[in-house]
């Protein structure tokens, strides 16, 4: 696995936008937990807060022409790609303003022009969805589709019927298992046998396993796959070890996890991280409060925006919640 240590950013500008993105984020999981626990976000919902060095690493790197297909777990996907937050947030309340007009919630946000495809309540269905559009995307504009999907999805068998098809064919498609140790509540060693990256490997894909907790280290990872898709090699796996911050979905507690894991991989936070590297690369420590504050007051007017919005017209919010 890829290290971080001793490296350097290459353009701290860069990497200040980035961090930008990966707080919003964030504060954007933060923001929609404590609607929910409120009531005002229906159905369920799957945070991404703690991975988001892997979706904004990714998607520092795409271009207009290429496509995305998110999980469930896609409001850090959606962010990352450019998705109007206000949008996404007031789809999280069911409005009429969300990004789907209110009736897409959670798990099913679509964005196409974002590049957005579909986040996919299907375990692994992004990478079906994927695969389809590598193949229209190699006939048309030469651009990439990436998938994102959780290590559960490895044990789905049309994952390697769709990696097979995009090797045969040569398809732009870039894979990235954001592996966060969890199937849900199972540790993915109980149930998931020998190296994620081999199951790649062995159809001739390339494949690394890397730091997902850090963003340069996805960066460049990311940037070898997607350059090996873009000219026209085939597929390419990038397996990046992460980990969720918070349970599997709604109110869940991870009471599952081993005593004291939760705070070793804390003390490894990705926005942590980055700001530690930002400092050291010269970046002063009030430049990046400033952000920190920007970010916070976005939010706070995002939540109150999106709790002024209407519902779609055909439903009351007594209807909606029912």
């Amino acid at each position: 696995m890829s290290s971080t240590s001793e490296r350097v950013l290459d353009d701290v500008e860069l990497y200040t936008r980035i961090y930008r993105q990966m707080l919003l984020i964030r504060g954007f999981e933060d923001l929609v937990q404590s609607l929910f626990l409120k009531g005002e976000v229906y159905g369920t919902t799957h945070l991404y807060s703690g991975q988001e060095a892997v979706a904004t690493g990714v998607a520092s790197l795409l271009e207009e022409r290429d496509r995305v297909a998110a999980t469930y777990r896609g409001h850090g996907h959606a962010l990352a790609l450019g998705v109007d937050p206000q949008a996404l947030l007031d789809e999280m309340l069911g409005r009429a303003t969300g990004v789907n007009g209110g009736r897409a919630g959670s798990m099913n946000v679509t964005s196409p022009t974002d590049r957005l495809i579909g986040s996919f309540g299907i375990v692994g269905g992004s990478i079906a969805a994927a695969t389809g559009a590598a193949l229209a995307l190699s006939r048309t504009t030469g651009g990439v589709a990436v998938a994102y999907f959780g290590d559960g999805a490895m044990n789905q068998g049309y994952v390697y019927e769709c990696m097979n098809f995009a090797q045969v064919l040569k398809l732009p498609l870039v894979l990235v298992c954001e592996n966060n140790g969890y199937g849900e509540y199972t540790p993915f060693r109980a149930v998931t046998a020998g190296e994620i990256r081999a199951r790649a490997e062995v159809m001739e894909v390339p494949a690394e396993t890397i730091d997902g907790m850090s963003v340069w280290v996805v960066r460049d990872a990311a940037a070898r796959a997607i350059a090996h898709a873009r000219a026209g090699n085939g597929p390419a796996f990038v397996e990046a070890i992460t980990y969720r911050f918070v349970g599997h979905s709604r109110s869940d507690p991870g009471a599952y996890r081993p005593e004291g894991e939760l705070d070793e991989w804390k003390r490894r936070d990705p926005i942590v991280v980055l700001r530690a590297q930002l400092e050291d690369d010269g970046v002063e420590s009030s430049a990046i409060d400033e952000i920190e504050r920007d970010v916070s007051d976005e939010l706070e007017r995002m939540r109150e925006q999106g709790l002024a919005a209407p519902f779609p017209p055909s439903l009351s919010a007594t209807e909606f919640k029912d």
